[in-house]
């Protein structure tokens, strides 16, 4: 048997092959993939919606005392165009204890370390407690429907008996109050598109009007811009602030309960600064204006213009939710409906979330899992549906301002992170949910 990659070189590899998506084009990519599952006797299956972006689903086999486990991730990866990179984005370089490139943090990395690891275990000849099932799709980041979405809708019988999985959203270590911590993502949001209207009379732009449609327009975007929608307190916000204040303790923990009081929650956060933009979605439904749409013409006066919103709605909540605390912000002069709902997983399971905060316990002494509810969307809401209960735990552990560069310039990850992480997976592959 040939000498298998080193998770570094793995990653290398997988960021050498462009996949910005669009237009993906992960096949070589994935064949690459499928070549180091075949050379330690795996036979991959390669699945597409069309022949250029297949996915990669290789089954490594365990002994059944445990129900079949998944380990996803995606190779497509956002753009580079605009951005000023210190080393080539495609290049893989590696240059100050860092491999640098697109896709690094943001999948590819991920990928390369669940790869790695179950290369390791099967060439060690290591018999699993149960299946793991890697899969590794395309088209993430545009939605997943020649990917996870694909999948679950067209062939979700490859996925019978899978029960959990681990994926992306969360494990990226931070710093909180002096301390390392790892949040494990629990649960994410679900994903509401809203179409926002406005009316009022149209006419020359050479005759200027008062009150129209691009008025009533400009008053809701400035409610948009300086207030929030009520507060919600959901069980996952319970569960996860009150694990952080215990970790903190005092002072930083009296804050982070007070958070979960609703008439503090909005006062504090307006006196927590940088941090609060991370936690503020965790405890409100958000909407964020993406789009406006008016008239076609220069020199006319639209009598209807359109707001696209971006919606976040939490766990547990429905959309009608969402959309009443819109029309109570907006008032009379909008009419709100909802044109895309995506929902998201429904169940939190806390056993599952115990076995893997322990097997990081084992893993960095000097760190703190917390649960954690991401504020955007994964390919976890596409898994849900079969039933399979996803947690996002990619547990690179970054200095600090390193998040900042996933989906911008100089996306980089340290080598001794990848190195670790492959570590964890293995670990995990072995030992997850077995007391």
């Amino acid at each position: 048997m040939r000498m298998l990659p080193t998770p570094v070189e793995l990653l290398q590899a997988l960021i050498r092959f462009d996949t910005t998506n669009p237009p993906g084009q992960e096949e070589a990519c994935i064949t690459y993939l499928a070549e180091q599952v075949r050379a330690v006797g795996i036979e991959p299956l390669l699945i597409g919606r069309c022949p250029q972006r297949p996915n990669l689903i290789a089954r490594f086999p365990g002994r059944g005392n445990r129900p079949p486990i998944l380990f996803e991730g995606h190779v497509d990866v956002v753009s580079t165009a605009g951005q000023a990179w210190t080393h080539p984005p495609f290049a893989g370089e590696v240059a100050g204890g860092m491999l640098w490139g697109r896709g690094a943090l943001d999948d590819k990395g991920a990928v390369a370390a669940m790869t790695a690891a179950l290369l390791n275990l099967r060439a060690a000849g290591e018999e699993l407690p149960g299946d793991v099932l890697l899969v590794v799709v395309t088209d993430e980041e545009v939605g997943g429907g020649c990917g996870a979405r694909f999948l679950v809708e067209e062939h979700p019988a490859l996925f019978a008996g899978v029960r959990y999985g681990l994926g992306e959203g969360g494990g990226f270590s931070v710093r909180l109050g002096g301390r390392k911590c790892y949040p494990i993502m629990v649960a994410e949001k679900q994903h509401c598109v809203i179409r926002v209207t406005f009316h009022g009379p149209a006419g020359h732009g050479a005759v200027p009007l008062r009150g129209g449609a691009m008025a009533k327009l400009a008053r809701a975007l400035l409610r948009l811009e300086q207030r929030r929608l009520p507060v919600h307190i959901t069980p996952v916000a319970q569960r996860m602030f009150s694990g952080l204040a215990e970790a903190l303790g005092f002072p930083q923990g009296t804050v982070l309960r007070a958070l979960l009081l609703p008439p503090l929650t909005d006062w504090l956060l307006d006196r927590l600064g940088p941090l609060a933009r991370q936690m503020d979605p965790v405890l409100h439904n958000t909407v964020s204006p993406t789009q406006v749409q008016g008239s076609e013409a220069i020199n006319v006066i639209p009598a209807e213009v359109t707001l696209g919103l971006d919606g976040r709605l939490l766990p547990g909540l429905t959309p009608d939710v969402l959309l009443q605390e819109v029309r109570t912000l907006l008032g009379l002069e909008a009419t709100v409906e909802l044109q895309k709902y995506e929902p998201g997983p429904e169940t939190v399971d806390w056993e599952g979330y115990e076995s893997l905060a322990r097997l990081m316990r084992q893993a960095d002494p000097a760190g703190t899992p917390f649960p954690y509810l991401l504020s955007g969307v994964t390919d976890a809401r596409y898994f849900a549906r079969l039933g399979i209960i996803m947690y996002g735990l990619v547990p690179f552990d970054l200095p600090a301002g390193l998040l900042d560069t996933i989906h911008g310039a100089d996306e980089r990850v340290p080598l001794a992170a990848l190195e670790k992480t492959t570590q964890i997976y293995e670990g995990i592959a072995r030992e997850f949910m077995l007391k």
